[in-house]
């Protein structure tokens, strides 16, 4: 499902209100939607998608009558956000909507529903013991993890019950299940998105962006959602600058990954861009320079870990255990990890100067089997960390990229990402947009 695709539908003669409907419908009866959503919102979706139906040609608001999902860490005013978690139950509820939220609504979009998630969004998989883990609909034989931890989200995508699906990501949660479920992935610079209204995991890493079937849909929803478009200028790749990154990136790829992220530079190479390995050997100190324990368990301790230590057996003990890193940590410590985060950003925003962007494979592996993950928790991080490591390095940069599926029809999918520097949304937009269209070319 594609906004034009939802717009050309209702020019046939369909109504927002009838496509609506048959989301919600299918939403609640189709097997494989099952643990996609944690709420859905009938009555509201279907009074903007009649709203839309109304205002037709008029209705002058960007989303008009879409069907849309949002993450379930987003407040909406009278409920509690759960952020995939037992434990915030009985928490007060929400005052207002989420900034995000409220300019959904103010766009016309037609919320469908909450959509599930890795408890307190700490982890890539997708897995959640308490509201089950939706399955990743690009392999119907076999039942793959979505990726997380906005698992929902791509998950409402993918089924095609939304156009896009509003999630967050601290280490790639937007990017990891759009890569694992054959979607687009937006992680856009930190400060482009109000967090206002956003249950935190980190606050020094949490950034809002969307997953959708393009990256056309991706930015309509980020024009929403950051409460101004992006100046994005359409590039030719003949002539495009781009540094095929080495360091890290490639380490542990899986055979079928390195096949499709081969030749999707050999695709973008044919296309007139110049492809350049690159070291980039900045990327192999993050983990060094990210201890003690981690920024995200850190802030996510600070923020929920009273809570936790009083309910931790009700607490995936895997999301427990990431979350306990964090406890003890001094203000020392803490201070220096951002000092020495500041520096490299410094170091490697110059490394990067001379490119248009940076590539490298979304994550270096194909979704794993859910009841692999399930049944081992060593199976569990050893694929988390795999997933969490290379979109990570967009975060700690503070920067801003997408994931676009780059696999042949019939693979399992597999995500190329486009990366840049804080503050190059606008440029890594029209890189992605272009290779997008070479990709798909081919």
């Amino acid at each position: 499902m594609t906004i034009d695709g939802v717009r050309e539908r209702v020019a046939r003669g369909a109504t927002y209100e009838a496509i609506a409907t048959g989301v919600l419908e299918r939403g609640q009866t189709d097997a494989a939607a099952a643990h996609v959503f944690t709420a859905t919102y009938a009555d509201d979706a279907l009074a903007a998608a009649r709203a839309a139906d109304a205002a037709g040609r008029d209705a002058g608001r960007p989303l008009a009558g879409l069907p849309v999902t949002i993450k379930d860490l987003f407040d909406v005013a009278g409920e509690t956000s759960l952020s995939g978690t037992i434990v915030r139950r009985g928490l007060p509820a929400a005052g207002a909507d989420a900034v995000v939220v409220s300019r959904l609504r103010r766009a016309g979009a037609s919320i469908i529903g909450r959509t599930n998630m890795v408890e307190y969004a700490l982890g890539g998989v997708g897995i959640n013991p308490h509201y089950g883990t939706p399955r990743n609909p690009a392999d119907p034989e076999v039942a793959r993890v979505p990726g997380g931890s906005s698992s929902g989200a791509a998950v409402s995508v993918g089924l095609g019950l939304a156009v896009a699906g509003v999630g967050s990501d601290t280490a790639g949660s937007v990017r990891i299940p759009a890569a694992l479920c054959g979607l687009v992935g937006f992680k856009p610079t930190q400060w482009r998105v109000p967090l206002t209204g956003a249950v935190e995991l980190s606050r020094s890493l949490d950034s809002v962006g969307p997953i959708a079937n393009s990256v056309a849909d991706c930015l309509a929803l980020d024009a929403v959602l950051a409460g101004v478009p992006l100046p994005v200028v359409s590039r030719p790749l003949s002539g495009l600058r781009l540094a095929a990154a080495q360091t890290l990136v490639l380490d542990d790829i899986e055979p079928a990954v390195a096949a499709a992220y081969e030749r999707a530079l050999r695709t973008l190479a044919d296309a007139g861009a110049s492809i350049e390995e690159v070291q980039l050997a900045q990327f192999g100190r993050i983990a060094e320079l990210n201890q003690p324990a981690g920024l995200s368990p850190i802030e996510c301790w600070a923020a929920h870990g009273d809570l936790v230590r009083a309910r931790e057996a009700d607490v995936d003990h895997r999301v427990a255990q990431r979350m306990r890193l964090g406890d003890g940590v001094s203000v020392a410590d803490y201070l220096a990890i951002h000092d020495r985060r500041a520096r490299w950003i410094t170091e490697t925003e110059r490394a990067l100067e001379p490119y248009d962007a940076f590539l490298s494979p979304t994550v270096p592996i194909v979704a794993p089997e859910i009841a692999r993950l399930e049944s081992s928790d060593d199976a569990y991080f050893a694929a988390n960390r795999l997933l969490l490591r290379n979109p990570f390095i967009v975060n700690w940069l503070d920067g801003c990229a997408f994931s676009l599926p780059c696999h042949a029809p019939g693979e399992l999918p597999v995500g190329l990402m486009v990366s840049g520097p804080r503050g190059a949304d606008a440029r890594i937009a029209g890189v992605a947009s272009a290779a997008e269209a070479a990709l798909a070319a081919r």
